[in-house]
C-alpha cells in the first residue's frame, strides 16, 4: 500500500481508549453536493464577543449560519428572549440572522447595551454564537481644571500629568503644542505608558507656555485635549537675583549651575512591583528614571533571558515589550537605571494568566447509522477552565436524553446512533479570564461515497519535483480511498507513492514515466465513486546558452544572447534585469526574444545583467557582466551562410510526436530566417532524408507529429538570407511503436466489368500510413436495396477485388478498412457503386423529324425506361446518311452514316449541316457505359432546296477581236434543280479602272457560252454563278482579254515575220524563234519575282495596289448575293466577296489553267454533335456556332494582271 500520514501519539492513544476508529468530517459546502445533503446549522459569522459601537451609526449585529434546511435564526438578550418584532427599529436580514437597529432616525446607543446571543435551528438541531457584548463607544471631555504654571530650576526632574478621561476603548495619548506639533521626545524627555510626560532633567529649552495633552478616540474619530501646561526653567543666577529680593545672604545657591545626581525611578515606585498579563497579549514593562545626567536604561530577566524573537525596546529603551506572551514568560524582570553617578535598580514580577484556549476543539462529526463516533472537547487556561456541555443550546443536564450518547468529562461518547442522534452540541470553557464556545455537530447521514475534486482536472508539474493529485471526497460511512494508474492498472502499491488521509496521491519526485491518467476511488459500504485525473510531467527550463561577459567599447553595440530550453506546453517569458533591477527606460535597450542588445553603450551602461526564464512552472536565471572600454578599431564583419545546428535533442516521445530541440550555430553576422527540418526513416529508407516541416529562426524547438512503425532520424538545416546551411548531425534514432493505421484507402470505386460482377478497386495505403506490418484490406459489400449482411474479404498487397455472380447493374454499397497486426483502421466511409453494365434492350420510340430548313433538322424521342438501359445512361446517337429513294436498304452497308450523340437524358437534338434538297434516313439508339442499345425503325426525311455551290469551274476560251467563249462545269452541289445561270462582265482599262457592267441571263441547260461584239485587245472580269429556286448561289470569278488587232501587231514584229501569213503560221514561227523564246523566259523570272514579292506582302496583311479603286467600283448589283435568305446555304465572309470583284493583277490566284474549283465547306459535324468524335450539348446551341461559320474563300489563279500586251495578246491564242 502506499504510505500513509500517521496520527500524533497521543491521538492514537485516545482512539484505542475508546476502542474505535473515528475521523470528524466537515460537510463540504459544495452547492451541487448541498442540494440533497441534510446538514445541522454552522454558525459561519458572527461579531465580537466585546463589541464597540459607534453610536452615530446603526448598529449591526451579525450572525451567519449555514445549513440545509436553511436554519432559522433568533435571537436572546441579557437571557431573555428578544422579539424583534415587536420593536420598530430593529430588522432582520433576509436569509440570516444579522440584526440592523437604526438608531440614526431615532433611539439611542445606550438602549440597546446589552448582552446579545442567536441562535441559528433546523430539523436537525441548532447552533448558537458567542456571548455578544454591546457597548456603544465613549470619548468625554476632559474634566475642567486650573491649572497653575510650574516654574523649576535647570536639571531638576518634572513629571506633567495627562490623566485623560476613561473613554470606551481606551483613547491613544500623545502630546503636542500649540501648533498642532509632536513635543520632541529623547532619552531626557519622554512619554509613559499612562500618558503622563516625564523630563528626567529640565533644561532652559523646556520653557513653553504650551504643554498639551490630546486623546484620539479612534473608535469615533475624535480628539480631545487638556488645558495647555506652562513650565518655566530658570537658571541659577536668575533663581539667586529672586532670592535676593527675598531672603538673606545666607540662603543664596552655590556658584554650581547645575547639580548632578544619581538615578532615581519616577515610576513604578518603590524596588518592587507586580505585573499581570494575559497569555497571547502584549507584556509592557515601563521604567523611568531621572537624575543627572540622563541615566541609561537595561534590562534583563532574572533566571533567564529574554526571548529573541519577541523582544523589542520602545520608548528609548524605558519600555519593554515581549509579544505573543506565554506562561513562560512568567518571572521577575528587573531595569537598571544608570549613569555617571551611580545605578539603581527595580524587580517587576510578571504573572501570566490565560483565558481558556484550545488544545482540541470539537470537530463536526459525520455518522451512518449503527456506528460509533465521540466529540472530544479539550481546553487549558490560568486557572484552568470548566468544561460544560449543551446540547442545541440547552444546558445538556436539562436536554432531552439520547440513549447512545454518554457524557464523560470533556467527551461525548456515541454508540450505535440513529437519524434522531443528530444534534448541534456546544461545548463551553470558561475561567475568569474568559470563556470559549464551540459548536460541533453529529450529522448522522447513509451517503454513497462522493468526489469532489473536478473529473479530469489536469495537473502540470515539473520533472523531479513532487506531484501532489487531489482527491476530495465525502461519504458516510467514511470512505476509503485507493488510487489506480492507467486504464487497466492496479491500486498504487509502490514505495514511491504516498497516500494522504485526504486523498491527496503524493509522488514525491515526479519523473517522465510518471504521465498519464490516474484515477481516484472512494468506497464505503453504500457504494463506490471514481475520479480520474491527468497529471503531465514537464521538462525543466533550462538555459542552454547563457549570456556571456563582454568588453566593448564606448558608443558600440552590445548583444547578449540567452538561449532558453523549455517545455513547449509551457509558455516562457524572458525577463532582462540589470544588476537585480529594471532595465533603464531608454530606447537604445532593445530586447527581443531571447536578446539583449544596447546601442550606442555608455559607461553607466557597465554592470551585470541577468536574464530570467519564468514559465508557470519554475524559473531559471543567468548574469553576465558588461564592461565599457574606450573605443579600438574593429575589424569588417564576416558575412556567411550560418552554421550548422547543434546539440539536437529528441524529448515528449510519445507514439505519435516527438518535440525536437537545438541550438543555432552562429548566424555569422545574417539573421537566422527559418529552419528547415529533414527526417530519414532507417526502417524503410535508409540514406534519403525527406522534408519534414519548417519553422521560424526565433525558434529552438519543434514539435513533429510521426507516423507509427517508422525508426526516425531527424537533422536542422539554418536559413539566412545568403543561403542554407550544412545540415547538422542527425539525431538519436526514434523508432515509433506500431500502431492501427489511422486512414483507410481512398479513391474507392465499384465499377462492374462484366454484367455479372462488381470490381472494387481503391487507392492503397502508402508506407508510412501503414503504421505496422501486415498491411491488410478488408473489403466489405452488399446491396444497397437488399437486407443482406455485409460479405467481407481479407486481401494483401492488391488494390482491387472481383466479386463474382451479381446481378446486371445493381446499386452495391462497398468499403474498404485498413488494418494491420495492431488492429482495424477506423471505420471506412462507405460508398455506392454499380455491379456490372450490360447492353441496353429497348430502342427509343417514337421518332419524329421535323425539317428546320434545307441543312438543319430537328430529331425528338421517347426516352428509354431506365430499368432496360441495365447501366448507366450514357445519352442517345443518332445514326444518319444520305440515301437514294428506292434504294434505301439495297445499298445500306456501302452508305457512309454519320453520328451524333447526346448526353445525358435528351430526348431531342438538332441535326446540322445537311445537304439540300437530299433524301435521309436515320435511326436512334440509347448509349450505357456498355455499349449502344438496338438501334429504333429507321425514319426517313427530305430537305427542301438551297443555294447551290459556285460552278466547279469557269474556262475563257477562243479569244477573237470581238468574242470572247465561257466554258463551265455545272456546281458540284446544285443544292436543288437549277433554274438558270448568271453572268456579269465589266472590260478593265489600262489604270485598273472598271467600266460598266453587263448582266446576261443563261439557261440553265447551258455550258457554253459566246460573248461577240467585245472591243478588241480588251481585258474582261466576269462573275459568274447559278440560281434555283431558293436563290443565288456562290459566283466564281475569271478574267480575260481579246486578241490584237494585226496591222498594229505588224509593227512590232521582226522583219522576217510577214504581217500577210496566217495567225497559226505566225505564232509557230515566234514559238520557234531564239529570241522569243529568251523573251519569254524573261517574262517568266519577272512573274516568279512578282509572285515572291506579292505572296510575302499578302502574308504581312498588306492590300493589293489597286484595293482602294476596287472599292470605289464596286458593284452594287454583286453586293446584295451576300444577303440571300439568311439560312446556313452560304458561309462566305464578306472579305472573301470583296476579294472576288477585284480585278486579277500580280499574285492572283487563278490557276494556270484557268479553272477555278471552289472548295468544300469547312464545316464539321463537331461543332454541333459529336459525330464519331465530338458532342452535341443543346438544342439551338448550334445555330449561333453554326451561322458564325464561313466557307473558305475560293482558291484564284496566278495569272498576270499587266496591262495588254502583244506578246500576251499572242500567248493568249497558244
Amino acid at each position: 500500500m502506499p504510505k500513509k500520514k500517521r496520527l500524533p501519539a497521543g491521538r492514537v492513544a485516545l482512539i484505542l481508549f475508546l476502542c474505535q476508529m473515528i475521523s470528524a468530517l466537515e460537510v463540504p459546502l459544495d452547492p451541487k453536493l448541498l442540494e440533497d445533503l441534510v446538514q445541522p446549522p454552522t454558525i459561519t459569522q458572527q461579531s465580537p464577543k466585546d463589541y464597540i459601537i459607534d453610536p452615530r451609526e446603526n448598529i449591526v449585529i451579525q450572525c451567519e449560519a449555514k445549513g440545509k434546511p436553511p436554519p432559522s435564526f433568533s435571537w436572546t438578550r441579557n437571557g431573555t428572549h428578544f422579539d424583534i418584532d415587536k420593536d420598530p427599529l430593529v430588522t432582520m436580514k433576509p436569509g440570516s440572522g444579522t440584526l440592523t437597529i437604526n438608531i440614526m432616525s431615532e433611539g439611542k446607543a445606550e438602549t440597546y447595551e446589552g448582552v446579545y446571543q442567536c441562535t441559528a435551528r433546523n430539523e436537525r438541531g441548532a447552533a448558537i454564537s458567542n456571548n455578544i457584548v454591546v457597548r456603544p463607544s465613549r470619548s468625554p471631555l476632559w474634566t475642567k481644571e486650573k491649572l497653575e504654571p510650574i516654574t523649576l530650576r535647570n536639571g531638576q526632574s518634572l513629571v506633567l500629568p495627562c490623566r485623560p478621561p476613561l473613554g470606551l476603548p481606551p483613547p491613544i495619548i500623545f502630546w503636542m503644542d500649540n501648533s498642532f506639533q509632536r513635543l520632541p521626545q529623547s532619552e531626557r524627555v519622554s512619554q509613559g505608558l499612562n500618558g503622563d510626560l516625564y523630563f528626567s532633567n529640565v533644561l532652559p529649552e523646556d520653557t513653553r507656555e504650551d504643554y498639551i495633552c490630546y486623546a484620539r478616540f479612534n473608535h469615533t474619530q475624535t480628539i480631545q485635549q487638556k488645558q495647555p501646561i506652562s513650565v518655566k526653567v530658570i537658571s541659577v543666577d536668575e533663581l539667586n537675583d529672586t532670592i535676593a529680593a527675598n531672603l538673606s545672604d545666607t540662603e543664596f545657591y552655590s556658584a554650581k549651575p547645575n547639580r548632578e545626581r544619581p538615578p532615581t525611578f519616577l515610576t513604578p515606585e518603590g524596588n518592587t512591583s507586580n505585573k499581570e498579563e494575559l497569555r497571547g497579549n502584549v507584556l509592557s514593562l515601563e521604567c523611568i528614571a531621572e537624575g543627572l545626567p540622563t541615566p541609561v536604561i537595561y534590562w534583563i530577566k532574572e533566571d533567564g533571558t529574554l526571548p529573541t524573537n519577541r523582544t523589542f525596546y520602545r520608548n528609548f529603551k524605558k519600555t519593554l515589550q515581549i509579544i505573543q506572551v506565554s506562561e513562560a514568560d512568567s518571572g521577575n524582570y528587573q531595569c537598571i537605571a544608570k549613569n555617571a553617578l551611580g545605578a539603581i535598580h527595580h524587580t517587576i514580577s510578571v504573572t501570566v494568566k490565560a483565558a481558556p484556549y484550545w488544545i482540541l476543539a470539537p470537530q463536526n462529526l459525520v455518522l451512518s447509522p449503527g456506528e460509533d463516533g465521540s466529540l472530544i472537547c479539550r481546553a487549558n487556561g490560568n486557572p484552568k477552565p470548566r468544561i460544560s456541555w449543551l446540547s442545541n443550546g440547552v444546558p445538556i443536564e436539562i436536554a432531552p436524553d439520547d440513549p447512545s450518547r454518554k457524557i464523560d468529562g470533556d467527551t461525548i461518547i456515541f454508540s450505535n446512533v440513529q437519524e434522531r442522534s443528530s444534534a448541534v452540541y456546544q461545548c463551553n470553557a470558561s475561567n475568569e479570564y474568559g470563556y470559549l464556545l464551540a459548536n460541533a455537530f453529529v450529522n448522522v447521514l447513509a451517503e454513497p461515497p462522493r468526489i469532489l475534486t473536478s473529473a479530469n482536472t489536469l495537473y502540470q508539474v515539473i520533472a523531479n519535483r513532487p506531484a501532489l493529485l487531489d482527491c476530495a471526497f465525502f461519504g458516510s460511512p467514511l470512505p476509503t480511498i485507493e488510487w489506480f494508474k492507467g486504464a487497466k492498472g492496479s491500486a498504487l502499491r509502490d514505495d514511491i507513492y504516498v497516500l494522504h488521509e485526504n486523498g491527496t496521491l503524493e509522488i514525491p519526485v515526479a519523473q517522465k514515466d510518471s504521465t498519464g491518467t490516474y484515477t481516484c476511488v472512494a468506497r464505503n459500504k453504500l457504494g463506490m465513486a471514481k475520479n480520474e485525473v491527468h497529471l503531465e510531467i514537464k521538462d525543466p527550463t533550462r538555459i542552454i546558452k547563457q549570456p556571456e561577459y563582454a568588453v566593448v567599447q564606448r558608443g558600440s553595440t552590445v548583444s547578449f544572447e540567452c538561449k532558453v530550453k523549455h517545455d513547449h506546453t509551457l509558455t516562457l517569458t524572458i525577463t532582462w534585469l540589470k544588476d537585480n533591477g529594471e532595465l533603464p527606460s531608454d530606447g537604445r535597450f532593445t530586447v527581443d526574444k531571447d536578446h539583449l542588445e544596447v546601442a550606442d553603450v555608455r559607461d553607466s551602461d557597465g554592470g551585470a545583467y541577468t536574464c530570467v526564464a519564468n514559465t508557470t512552472l519554475d524559473m531559471v536565471s543567468a548574469s553576465a557582466v558588461l564592461s565599457v572600454v574606450a573605443p579600438t578599431p574593429t575589424p569588417a564583419p564576416i558575412y556567411d551562410v550560418p552554421n550548422p545546428p547543434f546539440d539536437l535533442e529528441l524529448t515528449d516521445q510519445l507514439d505519435k510526436s516527438v518535440q525536437l530541440s537545438w541550438t543555432p550555430g552562429d548566424d555569422n553576422n545574417r539573421p537566422i530566417t527559418k529552419f528547415i527540418i529533414e527526417y530519414e526513416d532507417a526502417m524503410h529508407e535508409a540514406g534519403l532524408w525527406h522534408h519534414q516541416t519548417e519553422v521560424s529562426g526565433m525558434q529552438t524547438t519543434a514539435q513533429l507529429k510521426l507516423s507509427p512503425y517508422v525508426n526516425y532520424s531527424f537533422r536542422v538545416m539554418a536559413v539566412n538570407s545568403l543561403g542554407r546551411s550544412l545540415p547538422s548531425e542527425p539525431s538519436e534514432q526514434y523508432l515509433t511503436k506500431a500502431a492501427e493505421p489511422d486512414t483507410n484507402p481512398t479513391a474507392v470505386e465499384g465499377l462492374g466489368s462484366e454484367p455479372d460482377n462488381l470490381v472494387i478497386t481503391w487507392k492503397p495505403l502508402n508506407g508510412f500510413e501503414s503504421n505496422g506490418p501486415g498491411l491488410q484490406y478488408k473489403v466489405s459489400w452488399r446491396q444497397k436495396d437488399g437486407d443482406d449482411e455485409w460479405a467481407s474479404v481479407v486481401v494483401a498487397n492488391v488494390s482491387k477485388y472481383i466479386v463474382s455472380g451479381t446481378p446486371t447493374f445493381v446499386p452495391y454499397l462497398v468499403k474498404v478498412q485498413a488494418l494491420n497486426d495492431v488492429g482495424f483502421a477506423p471505420e471506412p466511409a462507405v460508398v455506392m457503386g454499380h455491379s456490372g453494365e450490360d447492353l441496353p434492350m429497348v430502342a427509343p420510340g417514337n421518332v419524329r423529324v421535323n425539317v428546320v430548313n434545307s441543312t438543319l433538322a430537328e430529331v425528338h424521342w421517347d426516352p428509354v425506361p431506365l430499368k432496360s438501359i441495365r447501366g448507366h445512361l450514357q445519352g442517345y446517337r443518332i445514326y444518319y446518311w444520305k440515301a437514294q429513294e428506292g434504294s434505301l436498304k439495297r445499298n445500306r452497308r456501302h452508305i457512309e452514316k454519320k453520328i451524333l450523340t447526346f448526353q445525358g437524358s435528351k430526348t431531342h437534338g438538332m441535326l446540322p449541316g445537311l445537304e439540300p434538297f437530299s433524301h435521309y434516313a436515320l435511326n436512334v439508339r440509347v448509349v450505357n457505359g456498355k455499349g449502344e442499345g438496338p438501334a429504333s425503325p429507321d425514319r426517313v426525311f427530305n430537305t427542301p432546296e438551297g443555294v447551290p455551290s459556285a460552278p466547279s469551274s469557269l474556262k475563257i476560251i477562243n479569244p477573237t477581236l470581238d468574242s470572247l467563249t465561257l466554258e463551265w462545269d455545272p456546281p458540284s452541289r446544285p443544292n436543288g434543280i437549277l433554274t438558270e445561270y448568271t453572268l456579269k462582265y465589266q472590260p478593265i482599262n489600262s489604270t485598273h479602272e472598271l467600266g460598266p457592267l453587263v448582266d446576261l441571263k443563261i439557261p440553265a441547260n447551258k455550258t457554253r457560252w459566246t460573248l461577240k461584239n467585245l472591243n478588241f485587245s480588251t481585258r474582261y472580269k466576269f462573275y459568274f454563278y447559278a440560281q434555283t429556286a431558293a436563290g443565288s448561289g456562290s459566283q466564281i470569278t475569271e478574267e480575260a482579254v481579246t486578241t490584237v488587232d494585226e496591222g498594229k501587231l505588224a509593227g512590232i514584229l521582226p522583219p522576217d515575220v510577214g504581217a500577210g501569213k496566217a495567225m497559226a503560221s505566225r505564232q509557230v514561227d515566234i514559238a520557234t524563234q531564239g529570241w522569243f523564246i529568251g523573251l519569254m523566259c524573261a517574262v517568266a523570272l519577272l512573274i516568279l519575282i512578282l509572285l515572291i514579292v506579292c505572296f510575302i506582302r499578302r502574308n504581312k496583311g498588306g492590300k493589293y495596289p489597286v484595293k482602294e479603286k476596287e472599292d470605289a467600283h464596286a458593284d452594287p448589283e454583286i453586293q446584295p448575293m451576300k444577303e440571300d435568305d439568311g439560312t446556313f446555304g452560304e458561309y462566305r465572309s464578306l472579305e472573301s466577296d470583296a476579294e472576288d470583284h477585284k480585278p486579277l493583277k500580280k499574285g492572283s490566284r487563278t490557276p494556270s489553267d484557268r479553272t477555278v474549283k471552289k472548295e468544300d465547306s469547312d464545316d464539321s459535324l463537331v461543332d454541333y454533335g459529336e459525330g464519331v468524335n465530338g458532342q452535341f450539348n443543346e438544342d439551338g446551341s448550334f445555330i449561333g456556332q453554326y451561322s458564325g461559320k464561313k466557307e473558305k474563300e475560293p482558291a484564284e489563279g496566278n495569272e498576270s494582271s499587266e496591262a495588254p500586251s502583244p506578246v500576251n495578246a499572242m500567248n493568249s491564242f497558244v
